[in-house]
């Protein structure tokens, strides 16, 4: 009889099925289990948001995978490895041309029981410490991840158009239009000067 409610719990456990939107974290790192998508980018909407225009068929290709491995007393630690990529429409910072640039993550994150424990190991550890539970958004942890992907100052390689070094403000080419030039000024000191001494 034992043999038999755990041959169910095995098939139970093999055919469980897993949702990006609330995964449980230990039951995926247990199982060793993989999830993948590619989606329209239109649904990560904060990364939507940064991009210049984005592509009407842009998408987000990721996969996640579970892994447990032994902590230091023992006992089993979740992992999720996660690899994510995306090609973001930006604004080149030199020429001010659009610039496609890829995002690409490929990162390892630990889970951890708690807040208060996620939070102390997360600075003294070269990886990301999360909190495990039973309906973590993976959805959010793509588009994070992807977020802090963008540059800073996204640019061209090369760019294909001259860099604009003008300014935007017609005000301000105005005002330094007008602003008289030094040297011509020191010019007009010296001439006053020489002749008011008489030299030519």
């Amino acid at each position: 009889m034992d043999m038999i409610v755990r041959e169910r719990f095995r098939l139970a456990w093999m055919t469980k099925e897993f949702v990006p939107g609330r995964l449980d974290v230990n039951g995926f790192a247990g199982a060793a289990a993989t999830l993948s998508g590619n989606e329209p980018m239109s649904g990560f909407e904060r990364l939507t948001a940064e991009l210049a225009d984005p592509a009407a068929d842009a998408t987000v290709r990721w996969t996640a995978t579970g892994q447990s491995r032994s902590g230091a007393d023992g006992k089993p630690v979740s992992w999720l490895h996660l690899e994510a990529h995306a090609s973001a429409s930006l604004i080149c910072q030199r020429c001010l041309a659009p610039v496609e640039l890829a995002l690409d993550v490929d990162r390892w994150f630990r889970f951890a029981p708690d807040e208060d424990t996620a939070a102390a190991e997360d600075e003294e550890s070269e990886e990301d410490v999360l909190v495990a539970s039973r309906d973590f958004d993976l959805h959010v942890l793509i588009e994070d991840e992807l977020l802090m992907e963008i540059p800073v100052t996204p640019r061209h390689e090369v760019c294909p158009v001259p860099a604009r070094l003008s300014a935007i403000d017609p005000d301000f080419d105005g005002a330094e239009a007008a602003r008289p030039n030094p040297f011509a000024v020191l010019g007009a000191l010296r001439s006053d000067g020489s002749d008011k001494s008489g030299k030519s």
